[in-house]
């Protein structure tokens, strides 16, 4: 990735979010030319500047939703990193509509503002919860990998446009985990939705490399996925209250949350029958059947009735010790 970014320009759309400081981290140690980040957030923008003090990153302020605040950031882009989005599952199931705007018509925005200026990759991010959606968040976001995928079979020669897929990432933004530290140091009762709810386990640096990962294999409308383990809530409770020597911390069991599942897919078992096992991440490629419709309606697969979903209750299940391990690289523990 040095050499690839060496003296380029990388657009982070939603660049003021988790995911955009963990590549802003990275990145900035590289010989990069230039860094964009895009985002509608003024005073995340300013502690941005405030912290990197780095006359490479540039900030543009701007919506998704109009293409014309895009377009002005995207010219001599070389690299796009698609990340903004409405991520939390209460605000989108009052406002679906919302959801829409930011997270498919947006992701359309960005995609052809980038088609239009040659950008020759282009990542977006997705997420556990466009598979089997059950709530507004999921749905938008799968909708906007339909879109994706629409979109790259008619994507400019040179230009490459895939997509990544990952779970719950440790510590990002509106997470458990620092909602539980933050119980714990308040002396507030921690608020447990079901102990036998699994989730998939990844740090930031995780989907960076995912992302990194997906830039340099994917073709266009690939969708990749990171072979991630997952821990009941319970495990990671007690993984964390062991961390923070608070065994005796009270908990308050609260139940399952509208819009939430007890656990999540990052494949379904119709995407697991043509995906392809790269050894730590999975490789589903786009449908490259065109539109012929008789193709759609008069041809199946029997073979999907064997298939199994690559779910937080079927891979690799973490132990308390294996959590606190994977604690210990977040800051919060370290």
């Amino acid at each position: 990735m040095q050499k690839i970014l060496k003296n380029r320009t990388i657009l982070i759309t939603g660049g003021t979010g988790s995911f955009g400081n963990a590549v802003l981290k990275k990145y900035l140690d590289y010989e990069v030319k230039e860094i964009r980040v895009f985002s509608r957030d003024e005073k995340k923008q300013d502690d941005q500047r405030k912290l990197y003090k780095d006359s490479r990153i540039k900030f543009y302020l701007g919506d998704v939703r109009h293409k014309g605040s895009i377009n002005d950031a995207m010219k001599g882009v070389n690299f796009v990193f698609h990340a903004a989005a409405l991520k939390q599952v209460p605000s989108c199931e009052f406002h679906p509509l919302e959801a829409v705007r930011t997270n498919v018509i947006g992701t359309a925005n960005v995609i052809d503002s980038a088609f239009e200026n040659k950008v020759s990759n282009i990542v977006c991010l997705s997420t556990d919860k466009a598979v089997y959606p059950i709530n507004a968040m999921g749905t938008s976001k799968a909708m906007m990998e339909k879109v994706v995928v629409a979109k790259s079979r008619n994507a400019p020669d040179g230009t490459n446009l895939c997509l990544t897929r990952y779970g719950n990432v440790m510590s990002s933004r509106g997470s458990v985990i620092p909602l539980w530290c933050s119980q714990i140091k308040e002396n507030t009762p921690i608020t447990l939705t079901d102990k036998e709810m699994t989730r998939f386990m990844m740090t930031l640096e995780d989907a960076v490399d995912l992302v990194e990962y997906a830039f340099m294999n994917g073709k266009n409308g690939d969708i990749f996925v990171q072979q991630s383990p997952a821990a009941t809530m319970g495990t990671l409770l007690e993984a964390i209250l062991e961390l923070k020597k608070c065994t005796s911390h009270p908990v308050n069991n609260i139940g399952i949350r509208h819009g939430e599942k007890i656990f999540e897919a990052l494949c379904s078992k119709e995407e697991m029958y043509k995906a392809e096992d790269l050894k730590g991440y999975f490789r589903i490629p786009s449908d490259k059947r065109d539109l012929n419709y008789e193709n759609y309606f008069e041809k199946g697969n029997k073979k999907i009735r064997e298939i199994t979903e690559y779910s937080s209750d079927n891979t690799q299940r973490l132990s308390v010790e294996d959590m606190k391990t994977l604690l210990k690289r977040l800051g919060e523990f370290k």
